[in-house]
């Protein structure tokens, strides 16, 4: 049977609507938000088949759902959970348990995400350093960077430091931080502590921001946390870091990349990584590339910064579809020398 997980939400929310008929599903509709409604018709639309396995898969997940609902609302999560799994197993009845609850658990900051990075920036840049990473830790990544290199260069590395060696927020902390930005605090289900920050979250902050903002925190975070800033790194990537990719995932790499873009990002790179790019390159492409890199001369550090940021985006993308392995072991090796 199909795995109802391999789709998104928004596309099992299709398949539901037309596996219940056009007379249910105008009644679901009545209920939905106008985006919601925008959303789903455009997906019901370009939805061209659906195999009955499926179907099958996704009412099955929606009644499973739904029988938890009804049993969380007849006792509770501890009810629910020895119910299903009896009816569903163990393994089954955890992961309806998680998928209800997540969908239940509002994010705090939910409101502040939906900000422009840089009137959040007005907010909050003068605000203790602890509690710019806490909020930092609730945006993503995109937001996060954004707001992170417009901070100034001793507040950039505090904060980074600080989400970095975040680990848990209990919800008053959090309470608090949100009443002095005036917004209302999402309502917690879950009242354990909330996980929050660490080495990852600031990891990924750093692949996005630009490469100079990334080269002044982590040489700020070496003098004051070694250990910390060894950890980084070691979960990092940069562009050097091409070098730990095998030839296939680099020519996939390459069919990504502007031309140009790559001849300015190869300008500032060493010969090691020059000649590993044009052993996959095609003999003709190869030269065509080399003549413009001798063409174009001297070329400004932040246009070599953003040429080879552009590309890490490109290889970082196509890590998180599967389409290409990034060797962590490798990374260590490999990026250490380059940071020293």
């Amino acid at each position: 049977m199909a795995k109802s997980e391999e789709i998104t939400g928004v596309q099992k929310a299709a398949i539901l609507l037309i596996a219940l008929g056009p007379d249910k599903s105008s009644n679901v509709f009545k209920h939905l938000k106008e985006d919601e409604i925008e959303q789903l018709t455009l997906e019901i639309a370009n939805t061209r088949s659906v195999s009955p396995a499926m179907k099958d898969a996704v009412l099955d997940e929606f009644y499973e759902v739904c029988l938890a609902q009804q049993y969380i609302a007849e006792g509770g999560i501890g009810y629910a959970k020895d119910l299903l799994e009896k009816a569903l197993g163990s393994e089954r009845a955890k992961d309806v348990i998680g998928k209800l609850t997540a969908s239940l658990q509002v994010r705090p900051f939910e409101f502040v995400r939906k900000t422009d990075a840089s009137q959040l920036l007005n907010f909050i840049q003068d605000e203790h350093p602890q509690t710019i990473a806490l909020i930092l830790s609730y945006l993503s990544s995109n937001q996060a960077s954004a707001i992170i290199s417009a901070l100034s260069p001793e507040k950039q590395s505090d904060v980074a430091k600080r989400i970095a060696q975040m680990d848990r927020t209990s919800p008053d902390v959090i309470k608090e931080v949100e009443k002095v930005l005036e917004q209302k605090l999402a309502s917690l289900v879950n009242q354990d502590y909330t996980i929050v920050g660490g080495v990852d979250s600031i990891v990924d902050i750093l692949n996005t921001v630009d490469r100079g903002t990334e080269k002044h925190i982590m040489e700020s975070l070496e003098i004051e946390d070694p250990e910390l800033a060894d950890e980084i790194r070691k979960k990092m990537f940069v562009f050097e870091d091409i070098l730990s990719l095998d030839d296939r995932s680099i020519q996939r790499v390459l069919r990504e990349v502007d031309n140009n873009e790559l001849a300015v990002a190869l300008k500032g790179s060493n010969e090691e990584v020059q000649n590993l790019i044009f052993s996959n390159l095609s003999k003709r492409l190869a030269t065509m590339i080399r003549e413009d890199m001798d063409f174009m001369g001297p070329v400004r550090m932040k246009d070599v910064e953003e040429a080879q940021q552009k590309i890490v985006n490109i290889i970082r993308k196509l890590e998180d579809s599967a389409e290409i392995i990034i060797s962590r072991l490798s990374l260590i090796h490999i990026s250490e020398p380059t940071r020293h």
